[in-house]
């Protein structure tokens, strides 16, 4: 392996370019060309959009005009005069106002397969985190019967953005708030006692409004029975209904586990809200205590909602979270007129909980329905924390569920919803967790049952996995021609990179090199959707390459009579293999060797 092919800079060439404007900036300024004072700030590197335009792109003369007080096409032009001295940049060009355009050499981007192959695993990981610790916290369904579809996309959303935090760099901990404190608890207990009722051979009628229906809590109320003979029926409900609350919502948690495994779904942590009240703790009266220190805590009284209602307004004097000055709607209910907390008082408490644990960084992963809890979350982490801790709520929508365009019905267990286990034990995982990424979050999604699991290119996900099984299926095929081209041999040593010269290849080398850049950006934005979206972007390339190797002979990947041009292009091989195994594994997905 040559030193070029361990250099640094091809491990993530954006951040690269950066570095070679910014000391091109730094000379002019010590050439007089750019004002002494001039403060480079941030500026863009991208690939452009017509790739005639070269290679990438940098707007840093657009960025720096103003403040320079010069014409962007004379700081530009300094640029590309200064550029072109580097031995790897074929041309540097002006477009337009004074975009520069940069064009490298092709031996250039030999040097980031020879990175990939060393580094292996380990490239795209830019290490851009620097170790800080991060709390996601996602799915957090109450623990009051099995998990729906809307869930799942929440749960693979807040998975693979955990996975995308850690390879960047972060520390990241997984959380799981089970809400076991509130009175959909309660309504839970209520609907299995009725189900211990029924074991016991009582004729229960049909289920009333407002309780559980599904037939997931007569194992519940069976085992209630056994445990307890009829002894609970002489019982009033003060007494048993904690028996039955903890009786069922043990196995309703451990279906939520059971659920999530399914979709390879671990968590680190599963927070009790009753431990915020519990064995003499009071985290809502000590988060209330800290700002009311902070003179943020008054008595007073809320106007009546607009538009809809608020469960916890009353026209009566309550404790009051100035909310408002932390960029909130309006101030906060943190205490009803009788003593009692509001339901935002234990979030306050949750989220102060999580502050006293050391974390800065915080993610809370909503569904679309909770949209109206941003501004005043974000206000009460900002002032817990005096601003020196921030909290991101990305948001899930919707999912709808079809099959060949139908919609798919509810579901009889679970009474009124399709179940995440359902969906799963129909499709498989991959399709699951691929296909709930290949949306941004925010938007609607239509799940079909169909066309998650076509073999096409219309399937994203198939689209992706043949791509990598491709890659793995040249390794096999090159050893009836070339039996000592073991993958091993090629990965160790591809020292004929050189003959690495057509468009098509240089065109899948260049996306192999957006990696770092994508997975940093994307985990910087809380967006692994971008990473679904580029892998796509990355088979395509490669496909397409193989399709022009099948039209024309002497572009296909191995050569029979030209090993060093076989081996050249099986290290772009095995390149875009380990990228596409590192991308689907951050998503969550298996990388096969192989498809049927």
């Amino acid at each position: 392996m040559t030193a070029q092919a361990t250099t640094t800079k091809f491990a993530n060439v954006y951040t690269h370019v950066q570095g070679l404007v910014r000391t091109a900036l730094i000379e002019l300024q010590g050439a007089g060309t750019l004002p002494a004072d001039l403060v480079i700030g941030h500026f863009d590197v991208e690939a452009p959009r017509d790739a005639s335009h070269g290679d990438l792109a940098c707007n840093a003369a657009m960025v720096l005009a103003k403040p320079a007080k010069m014409k962007p096409r004379d700081i530009a032009e300094a640029l590309a005069a200064k550029l072109e001295a580097d031995a790897d940049i074929a041309k540097a060009e002006v477009a337009g106002p004074g975009f520069l355009n940069i064009t490298f050499m092709p031996q250039f981007w030999h040097g980031v397969v020879a990175t990939i192959l060393a580094q292996g695993p380990a490239f795209g990981r830019t290490g851009a985190g620097g170790g800080e610790r991060i709390n996601v916290e996602y799915v957090s369904a109450n623990p009051t019967g099995p998990m729906h579809v809307g869930h799942c996309r929440g749960a693979v959303f807040g998975d693979a953005l955990s996975n995308l935090l850690a390879f960047a760099g972060w520390d990241v901990t997984r959380e799981y708030y089970i809400n076991d404190a509130g009175g959909q608890v309660n309504t839970l207990a209520r609907s299995a006692y009725l189900r211990y009722r029924e074991a016991l051979g009582q004729d229960i009628g049909a289920i009333p409004d407002g309780l559980y229906p599904g037939e997931y809590l007569v194992p519940v109320g069976e085992a209630l029975a056994k445990a307890h003979g009829p002894a609970l029926l002489d019982m009033p409900e003060e007494r048993w209904l904690p028996i039955v609350r903890d009786a069922a919502m043990a196995p309703m948690l451990q279906t939520i586990k059971d659920d999530l495994a399914a979709l390879n779904i671990v968590h680190d942590v599963f927070f009790s809200e009753r431990s915020l009240t519990s064995d003499g703790r009071d985290q809502v009266k000590a988060a209330i205590a800290v700002l009311r220190d902070k003179g943020l805590i008054y008595e007073g009284r809320l106007p009546k909602p607009k538009g809809h209602d608020d469960e916890e307004w009353e026209d009566r004097e309550q404790t009051l979270f100035k909310s408002t000055e932390f960029g909130d709607d309006e101030d906060r209910a943190l205490m009803k007129s009788d003593g009692t907390y509001t339901y935002f008082a234990g979030d306050v408490a949750y989220h102060f909980d999580k502050l006293q644990r050391g974390y800065k960084q915080l993610v809370n992963v909503f569904g679309a329905d909770h949209s109206g809890y941003l501004k005043r979350i974000k206000a009460a982490v900002k002032a817990l924390s005096g601003g020196e801790a921030e909290v991101d709520i990305p948001l899930i929508n919707l999912v709808t569920l079809s099959r060949g365009g139908v919609a798919v019905k509810m579901s009889k267990r679970a009474g009124t919803i399709v179940t995440l286990r359902e969906v799963v034990d129909e499709v498989g995982r991959d399709p699951v967790r691929f296909m709930m990424l290949y949306r941004e979050n925010n938007k609607l999604l239509d799940f079909d049952f169909v066309k998650v699991v076509e073999q096409s290119k219309d399937n994203p996900l198939f689209y992706v996995q043949y791509a990598h099984a491709r890659c793995a299926s040249v390794f096999r095929n090159v050893l009836e021609t070339f039996p000592d081209l073991t993958q091993a041999v090629v990965v160790e040593g591809p020292s004929e990179l050189s003959r690495l010269t057509d468009p098509g290849e240089l065109a899948i080398v260049k996306a192999l090199a957006v990696f770092p850049k994508l997975a940093t950006e994307a985990a910087r934005a809380h967006e692994p959707h971008r990473l679904a979206f580029y892998l796509f972007e990355l088979a395509s390339a490669f496909h397409a390459q193989w399709a022009r190797g099948n039209d024309l002979p002497q572009l296909r990947f191995i050569q029979e009579g030209d090993r060093s041009l076989t081996a050249a292009r099986c290290a772009m091989v095995a390149a875009t293999q380990q990228v596409l195994s590192s991308g689907l594994a951050v998503l969550g997905v298996e990388a096969p060797l192989a498809m049927r």
